[in-house]
């Protein structure tokens, strides 16, 4: 990815010197597993761990590697071609029994749970940010929109409490499937564990934080893989799910919310008076990308038999772009969340700004209620809402000037069914649903 949308500790996981340092270890544990069982001499693996100070500082000659596998045209032979020149002798006995898919599939379980950490981090920021937003704006009004226009009020820590619910979703799937990618796999060539005993997978899954991959035939099944993008294929709708919503807030004619503009902070090169919705327009933009990875993935899931390679060249690509953006992404609408802009006296004014039509439901079945079929019930509210569509005013006073209405309902109750707070009162039990509260 590019650094723009690059935060430094996510992409110092997919760096080249991360990568050697882990396939480092995965040897040196598969080394000292092997020598535990009297595969190879112990002095083997004490060579190995001879060296492990300078992998774990990432201190590794990339240039050098790369230049050897100009020449063998294989990555895990150049790694192994150079540990050997560190090692020395003894390092005839590393890889014993291995295959390349054992190192290269278990390190991307690595780096995939490492990444997957990171994400979760983000999501949990968001999380905090939305949950403290949502529970200070609990009781504001604000409208419903149903195909964006205007429905029934609504709270605005009710639209941000069911972001909340949808990331919190995402959140926990996101965590179910970076568990779930996270296997080891060291059975050597098709999986047969013909020249490597099981014991060795389990030691080298223990160390390096993994689960043993029930059954890998060379490679670790990819359904595991297209999980986890799907996952955050998923996470990525949720983050624009929110960031449109924004984006339709902050429009001018509306202006419920926006975007925080910053001291100095510029909107057009040609209209000294904009403030756009820059960030969210751009979280947009980051989903349409994670989200177009996903099926890349769920095609890596049919290879060859026991092993082919299509999938290699996708994931080298996709794995580090989807969380590198995946993360920026998550960040940066944490930071749209704590700093947004509300306009409490604005969202009021949108409510009454269409004369009342919103309490339109409450007349109908008021109506039903006192005894009129709902056709005709439907036909007497619709026609005086209509003619405020069209005329402007107040739908109470048409109402009250509605002989049927007034006789059918009386004048007191009447006003009553336009009190704003009878939307709101069950606003404390949805939050306690949400947040899991007695």
């Amino acid at each position: 990815m590019i650094p723009r949308y690059s935060r430094p500790d996510m992409v110092s996981v997919w760096e080249p010197a991360n990568k050697f340092r882990i396939w480092y270890l995965i040897e040196a544990h598969a080394t000292q597993a092997q020598a535990d069982l009297g595969v190879v001499p112990q002095q083997a693996a004490d060579a190995v761990w001879m060296v492990r100070d300078r992998m774990e500082a990432r201190d590794i000659d990339v240039a050098a590697i790369d230049k050897i596998e100009a020449e063998v045209k294989h990555d895990v032979i150049a790694f192994l071609t150079w540990l050997a020149r560190l090692v020395g002798e003894e390092s005839r006995f590393v890889h014993q029994g291995m295959t390349s898919s054992d190192v290269l599939d278990t390190t991307l379980a690595v780096q995939m749970k490492e990444a997957g950490a990171l994400l979760l981090s983000g999501s949990g920021r968001l999380l905090d940010a939305l949950k403290a937003r949502a529970q200070a704006l609990k009781h504001v009004p604000t409208i419903g929109r149903s195909h964006a226009i205007h429905a029934e009020p609504t709270t605005f820590g009710l639209k941000l409490l069911g972001h909340y619910a949808m990331i919190q979703r995402c959140h926990d799937r996101l965590a179910q499937a970076i568990d779930e990618v996270s296997t080891c796999a060291i059975s050597g060539a098709v999986g047969t564990f013909a020249n490597i005993d099981p014991a060795v997978e389990a030691h080298v899954a223990a160390a390096m934080g993994l689960h043993v991959e029930p059954h890998s035939t060379q490679v670790i099944p990819r359904d595991r893989h297209a999980n986890f993008f799907n996952a955050c294929a998923l996470m990525a709708s949720a983050i624009e799910n929110l960031a449109v919503e924004i984006r339709h807030l902050q429009r001018s004619e509306v202006r419920e919310a926006e975007e925080f503009f910053s001291a100095g902070q510029k909107g057009s090169s040609a209209m000294p008076h904009k403030r756009n919705p820059v960030l969210t327009e751009n979280l947009t933009g980051l989903a349409r990308y994670i989200r177009a990875q996903a099926l890349p993935a769920m095609e890596n899931v049919a290879l060859w038999h026991e092993r082919d390679i299509s999938h290699s060249s996708v994931e080298r690509m996709i794995a580090p772009d989807v969380t590198i953006t995946l993360d920026f992404a998550l960040h940066r609408l944490a930071g749209v969340i704590e700093k947004l802009v509300v306009y409490p006296e604005q969202m009021m004014a949108n409510i009454e700004g269409m004369g009342g039509l919103v309490h339109s439901q409450r007349i109908l079945l008021a109506l039903t209620q006192a005894g009129m079929s709902r056709e005709d019930a439907y036909r007497v509210v619709q026609t005086n809402a209509m003619a405020v569509w069209h005329e402007g005013g107040q739908l109470l006073d048409r109402l009250l000037d509605d002989t049927q209405v007034v006789e059918a309902l009386g004048e007191e109750a009447l006003r009553g069914f336009f009190d704003l707070d009878y939307h709101f009162k069950h606003v404390d039990t949805i939050f306690r649903r949400v947040f899991a509260e007695p």
